[in-house]
């Protein structure tokens, strides 16, 4: 523990080894929207024996259904049986859905309606204005904050700036994780993937401001000889408990996946990665922010990527 902010490199390194290629699945695939953003119907339906994807999809398309997304699973540990389709708006009682159920009967078998869920395009846009709205006001509160509550240091806006780069570390490992589960899984992102986004924030800078606070205290007590000192002296003390605190919220969430129930499978998967990737984030990379400004590292890259003066390193906060 004495060589954490020393080895700073090498954990700068492995979270963007982590971060690139779902940045690039981002980019390049972008996210499987659900129809709670896109307007269409979530209709669930359990079959007598076991079905595949191939077949379902077949009759969908046959009745103007093209691009519906169907996944086949098990309920109970029992036999695939379970189609979950997502696909154009499907009016209950209308005479289109009739014509699908009795066709799927004929080719397929008698099935039970388990669910059907139907969101219009417009109510599908709102969401997402609201999503994107609640994570920027998250995002400008934990800023707002952490200022505030650093306000007595020399630079207290730097502690905001760094939880927030240590907030979008594991907002971007989340959406990228997911982007390529989209492309590979046809795994879509529904408003309750936005509650996850939302509690991953929660918790990374919760995790981010017990370290934080342990540096200020330490910066008051002149812990260590240097600010470099410091962060590993306030890192020593806290990483055991960082540890033990995220393990206990991973192996509920492990238990929560592997034998909850299928429509919150996303979700849980969405906490999973994103308290591993906070766990790590407010370890080594927040804390390692800091150590960066306070020697002038930061300041050197901005002036060799801009080729712009830039000011001296900050002196150690008191």
């Amino acid at each position: 523990m004495d060589h954490l902010a020393g080895k700073r490199n090498l954990w700068y390194a492995i979270s963007t080894i982590v971060i690139i290629p779902g940045l690039l699945g981002l980019i390049i695939f972008g996210l499987q929207l659900g129809i709670d953003f896109t307007g269409g119907t979530n209709w669930n339906l359990k079959f007598d024996r076991s079905i595949e994807t191939e077949e379902v999809r077949a009759v969908l398309e046959e009745h103007g259904f093209d691009g519906s997304v169907v996944q086949v699973s098990s309920q109970d540990g029992g036999k695939d049986n379970v189609a979950v389709i997502n696909m154009k708006e499907l009016q209950q009682g209308s005479p289109e859905k009739q014509e699908l159920e009795q066709a799927l009967r004929s080719q397929i078998g008698n099935f039970d309606e388990l669910e059907i869920v139907s969101v219009g395009a417009s109510v599908g846009n709102e969401i997402s204005r609201r999503a994107i709205f609640a994570v920027f006001l998250a995002s400008i509160g934990v800023i707002t904050y952490i200022a505030f509550a650093f306000r007595n240091t020399q630079n207290p806006a730097l502690y905001g700036i760094a939880a927030i780069v240590a907030m979008l570390h594991d907002v971007v490992v989340v959406l990228g994780v997911f982007a390529i589960l989209g492309k590979v899984a046809n795994v879509e992102i529904d408003a309750l993937f936005v509650t996850a986004i939302l509690t991953v924030i929660g918790f990374s800078v919760h995790d981010t401001i017990v370290v934080f606070d342990r540096i200020r205290e330490n910066l008051a007590r002149r812990a260590a000889p240097t600010f470099e000192g410091i962060v590993n002296y306030s890192l020593a003390q806290t990483v055991v408990r960082s540890l033990n605190t995220s393990m206990t919220v991973i192996f509920t969430l492990m238990a929560l996946y592997l034998f909850g129930g299928e429509s919150t499978k996303n979700f849980v998967l969405a906490l999973l990665i994103g308290v591993v990737s906070g766990t790590y984030s407010s370890i080594f990379n927040a804390s390692q922010i800091l150590v960066s400004w306070e020697t002038g590292e930061i300041q050197r890259l901005f002036r060799r990527l801009t080729g712009k003066g830039a000011g001296p390193a900050m002196a150690p906060s008191r």
